[in-house]
């Protein structure tokens, strides 16, 4: 089924139920590398229930559902993430039930062979008493689906990233097996699994996901500048720009300006810049 440019682009969704459990937070935590130090009393929180368990921001981006995506018409095993933001009005709980509303702010034409860019515009809300948690932007890529005649993609607007030498750099590690373990997280794409299948869509090997990526930077800048309070990250957006391998190390550079720390991702060896254009905001 081809994608439906109207249907997609008036398709709004309402009082979607979703949630997560405990387990959801401290998986979400070890597939983005928290506890790789099971000694490490900074990065317990993160991935024991027994040490006050604390919630990465960043898992938003996994509960946030893709029925929307899912029903276009696009194959969504050509699925790419682009971009990512979220901004937090309240820290994550360590479980939840939530409510979402989501519509698709815009679709783009990439053009035959090179895909649909589709932007999405999420809001979470706690079930219990309807305070909004946070509200999270995406940006994806279908690949697969290009040339339906809708409008060419703009020419669009990117954060600056200041002029200087980086204030601070934080390099993690990743698994060999780190899609693999990601993967249960919630996004089961072959993509990051089957060898075969990322060769098909012009990759050497199965590659990390964009949103593991993004957790990864998110934990970055929790280790190196926020002392791990998780509390005090109120937004963070990034342009996703190459992929990760994993097995690759992730560098992340920050340059902090008051209550913004301005980051990007690098895979050093490979000399490439797989997040680029990274903005973190700090709460007070």
């Amino acid at each position: 089924m081809p994608l439906d440019y109207e249907a997609l682009r008036s398709t709004v969704l309402s009082d979607v139920p979703v949630s997560y459990t405990e387990r959801d937070v401290m998986l979400y935590a070890l597939g983005v590398g928290l506890g790789s130090d099971p000694l490490s009393s900074d990065e317990l929180p993160y991935v024991s229930e027994h040490a006050g368990l604390r919630t990465l921001p960043t898992l938003a981006s996994m509960i946030i559902p893709d029925t929307i995506v899912a029903n276009s018409g696009v194959d969504m095993r050509q699925i790419l993430h682009r971009s990512q933001s979220m901004e937090i009005f309240r820290p994550l709980p360590a479980s939840a039930s939530l409510l979402a509303n989501q519509r698709v702010v815009s679709v783009f034409d990439r053009g035959r062979g090179r895909g649909a860019e589709i932007e999405l515009e999420t809001e979470l809300r706690l079930a219990r008493d309807d305070t909004v948690v946070c509200t999270a932007g995406s940006r994806v890529i279908a690949r697969a689906d290009g040339g339906f005649g809708g409008p060419s993609t703009p020419v669009r607007s990117r954060h600056r990233m200041p002029n200087r030498d980086p204030d601070l750099v934080c390099d993690l590690p990743t698994r060999p097996d780190q899609a693999l373990l990601f993967r249960l997280c919630g996004d089961l794409n072959p993509l990051h699994a089957d060898p075969t299948m990322a060769r098909q869509a012009g990759f050497d090997a199965p590659i990390l996901h964009g949103r593991c990526t993004y957790g990864i930077a998110c934990h970055a800048i929790l280790k190196t500048v926020c002392d791990y309070d998780f509390t005090l990250i109120g937004s963070i957006e990034v342009r996703f720009s190459s992929p990760v391998y994993p097995g690759d190390i992730i560098s992340t550079e920050m340059w902090q300006d008051g209550n913004v720390v301005s980051f990007r991702c690098k895979v050093n060896a490979r000399n490439v810049v797989v997040l680029s254009n990274g903005r973190c905001t700090l709460s007070a």
